[in-house]
C-alpha cells in the first residue's frame, strides 16, 4: 500500500467509555460529533452501544442520521445546535432531540414539532451556546411546561481543574436550575474528572473516549502506520526538505514516508515529534509537506516497511503539543486518504 494505514480500536473506545462510566454514579452518555471525532460515528456509536451507552450527542441534525442508523430505535440522540431552521423533518424522521439554545429555537420547536422531545442548553458563562441567565428567568416557566427531557450547560475550562471558572460556572448552573426536577448535565470529559459535584444526572464524555486529554488513563484508540517510500544516505552538511531547515551533522540515513499535512498531520508538528520502529523512536526531520514526511532512521539496524506515527508511545496530544494546538484538532483532521481498519 502506498497510503498510510489508520487502525481504530473500537474495543479500546468501549473500554474508555466503561472506565469513565465507572467514575460516576450517574448515567454516562457519549459524544460522537464530527463523525465520531473523525474516526467514524456509525462504528463508534455501535461499539459504544454494545458497551452500554444509551444516550449520544452530535453537533448538528445532519450528523444524527448516521448515528440513528447505527444504534437503531431506542437510544437518545441529541443535537447540540438545537432546532435550526429547516431541521424539523430530520428531527422528526430520525427521532433526534434538539438542545434548545434560544427563545427563537423554542418557538420554532413548539410550533413545528409540538410534543417532540427536546432539551435545553443554558449558558453558564462560556458565552458560546445556550440561553443566558436573564433570558432564562423570563422563559423558564414556559419552557418547563413544555416538558424538556434534559437541561445542560458546558464548562469552558474543565481541562484545568484549578481554574476558578469551573466553580463559577457550577454555581451559576446550580442557580439557574434550582428547584427543577428535569435531569441535569454539566460535565463532558473534563467535568466528569472534576468529581461528583459536577456530575448531576448525566455526564457526556467526548474526547476522553477517543484517547485524548484530559483523560490521562485512556487507552490508545488510534494507531497510524506510515509506509516507507524511499531511503537515502546523506553526507555531513546535506539538507532535507523545503527551506533547508534540517542539516545532517553526521552521515545520516533518511526515510521518506507517505503522509503529510493533506492527511491531517499538520505542518506545524514537524519539530519535536518522532515515528517509531516498534518501540524505537526516530525523529522527524525537515518540514512536513503535503504528502511526505522525512525521518532520521540512522540508528536503526534495518528500516522496516512502515513506521508508526500514532501509538501508545506518541498520542494525538503529543502531536498537538508539538504543533501548539489540541488533540481534538489532530483527531478530527485525520484525513480521508488513509486506509482504515477497525478492531472489534
Amino acid at each position: 500500500m502506498s497510503t498510510a494505514h489508520l487502525t481504530i480500536d473500537l474495543n479500546a473506545l468501549a473500554d474508555n467509555w466503561r472506565a469513565l462510566d465507572a467514575k460516576t454514579s450517574v448515567e454516562t452518555a457519549a459524544v460522537v460529533k464530527a463523525d465520531g471525532y473523525g474516526l467514524g460515528a456509525d462504528r463508534a456509536a455501535k461499539a459504544l452501544t454494545r458497551a452500554g451507552a444509551r444516550k449520544f450527542f452530535v453537533a448538528a441534525a445532519e450528523e444524527g442520521i448516521a448515528v440513528r442508523d447505527a444504534v437503531g430505535p431506542g437510544p437518545v440522540v441529541s443535537v447540540f445546535s438545537g432546532h435550526m431552521e429547516g431541521d424539523a423533518a430530520l428531527l422528526r424522521d430520525y427521532d433526534l432531540t434538539p438542545m434548545i439554545n434560544s427563545v427563537d429555537q423554542m418557538l420554532r420547536h413548539v410550533e413545528q414539532l409540538p410534543h417532540h422531545s427536546f432539551g435545553i442548553q443554558l449558558d453558564s458563562g462560556m458565552n458560546r451556546l445556550g440561553i443566558e441567565p436573564a433570558e432564562w428567568t423570563a422563559l423558564r416557566d414556559i419552557a418547563l411546561r413544555q416538558m424538556p427531557t434534559l437541561i445542560m450547560s458546558h464548562l469552558a475550562c474543565a481541562d484545568d481543574p484549578d481554574h476558578p471558572m469551573n466553580q463559577q460556572q457550577l454555581q451559576t448552573f446550580k442557580g439557574m436550575t434550582a428547584d427543577i426536577s428535569v435531569p441535569l448535565s454539566l460535565a463532558a470529559t473534563g467535568g466528569l474528572l472534576l468529581g461528583p459535584d459536577y456530575h448531576f444526572d448525566l455526564c457526556r464524555p467526548g474526547v476522553g473516549l477517543y484517547g485524548g486529554e484530559p483523560y490521562d488513563e485512556a487507552k490508545a484508540v488510534v494507531t497510524l502506520d506510515l509506509p516507507v517510500i524511499q531511503v537515502r544516505d546523506l553526507e555531513i552538511g546535506e539538507t532535507v526538505g523545503y527551506s533547508n531547515i534540517w542539516q545532517a551533522k553526521r552521515p545520516s540515513r533518511i526515510a521518506t514516508v507517505a503522509a503529510g499535512y493533506a492527511d491531517g498531520l499538520i505542518r506545524a508538528i514537524g519539530s519535536g515529534i518522532e515515528v517509531y520502529a516498534d518501540d524505537t523512536p526516530c525523529p522527524v526531520v525537515g518540514r512536513v509537506s503535503m504528502d511526505l514526511i522525512t525521518v532520521d532512521v540512522t540508528d536503526l539496524d534495518a528500516v522496516p516497511d512502515s513506521l508508526q506515527m500514532l501509538n501508545r508511545l506518541q498520542t494525538v496530544d503529543d502531536l498537538a503539543e508539538a504543533a501548539d494546538t489540541i488533540g481534538y484538532e489532530i483527531l478530527t483532521s485525520l484525513g480521508g486518504r488513509y486506509k482504515r481498519s477497525y478492531l472489534g
